[in-house]
């Protein structure tokens, strides 16, 4: 299947712009112990982030699956936000609700007071430079969040979220739709867990742990005896590939292989259009041994999918 090895320049110029991000969310954690709670709660060091910083963190269920991930980040010394995607808020905020006990925390939907965009190209590099992923600039309230770029082959397409509280002006730079940035999302390796796809994955699966959202160093946490087994005991069986797909496929499908035609043995965790129309691209987490024979829409005949290169290395089992 042929798939461009670099984007096009005219892939690279819809590249560009603030996008609104109406799919993601935010909780706030707000209270003394807010960074104490959440860092026993997620797959990453809370207590030891700075205020103004940003962390990737799962949250997990009891056997390691992740039932929502977030971008963290601390606003202030007893405030902090997770972003999410929006279709997992209610549940998950329900869901931490729960653990507070004691804790002197109160977590609450806070997504009407911020405001979310997605910035590419020229607007990513103007907010946030030459900044490693997870990286944030401060300033006024507005937080910017370096993620990581958009590449496909030699080509890097800058990437970051932009959050400011409501009624704040706009980031320069012409709006751009939700989808490109979906694509990007992509094309960069590492999305948010969604709905389809909740309790699907450790960690692991989704190559958190190559992307900085797991530290194996921090104490206990939901699911955490499970994270770190799979990591220490080299049971690491499925990862998430970057794919050319020629035909639209949709987040919780599954993927098969000729190999075993019988079984699924992997799963789609986003797919968008590319914008030049040339077909679709998908992030799929999958066995690494079906990854040698081959990947397939819908059944063991369907349409093949074509491997493209992940744009980081994946750490190696320990």
């Amino acid at each position: 299947m042929n798939s461009p090895a670099v984007f096009s320049p005219e892939l690279q110029s819809h590249l560009n712009g603030s996008c609104p991000l109406p799919h993601w969310g935010v909780i706030q954690a707000h209270g003394e112990d807010a960074a104490n709670f959440l860092h026993n709660q997620l797959s990453n060091d809370v207590l030891l982030l700075p205020v103004g910083q940003s962390r990737l963190a799962a949250f997990c269920s009891a056997k390691g699956r992740m039932q929502a991930s977030f971008i963290v980040i601390k606003t202030a010394p007893d405030t902090i936000l997770l972003v999410l995607s929006l279709d997992l808020l209610a549940q998950t905020l329900k869901r931490l609700s729960m653990f507070v006990v004691r804790a002197k925390v109160k977590m609450s939907d806070a997504t009407g007071q911020w405001q979310l965009r997605g910035l590419m190209g020229d607007s990513a590099r103007a907010a946030v430079g030459q900044a490693a992923p997870w990286q944030t600039t401060a300033q006024d309230g507005v937080h910017t969040v370096a993620l990581y770029p958009a590449v496909l082959g030699e080509s890097h397409i800058p990437r970051a979220l932009w959050i400011a509280p409501a009624g704040h002006a706009l980031p320069a730079g012409a709006d751009a739709p939700t989808d490109l940035w979906q694509w990007a999302e992509v094309m960069s390796g590492l999305t948010l867990v969604s709905q389809p796809v909740f309790e699907a994955f450790v960690p692991q699966m989704l190559n958190y742990e190559s992307v900085g959202g797991v530290n194996f160093k921090k104490g206990c946490y939901p699911g955490q005896e499970v994270v770190a087994r799979s990591q220490f005991r080299g049971t690491l069986k499925r990862r998430t590939a970057l794919v050319h797909s020629p035909v639209a496929l949709a987040a919780g499908q599954d993927i098969f292989t000729p190999a075993d035609p019988e079984q699924p043995c992997a799963t789609v965790v986003l797919c968008a259009a590319r914008p030049d129309g040339q077909g679709f691209d998908a992030l799929v987490s999958g066995t690494t041994e079906s990854l040698q024979t081959g990947w397939r829409v819908g059944s063991s005949e369907g349409e093949s999918l074509a491997l493209l290169p992940l744009p980081y290395p994946l750490l190696a089992d320990i």
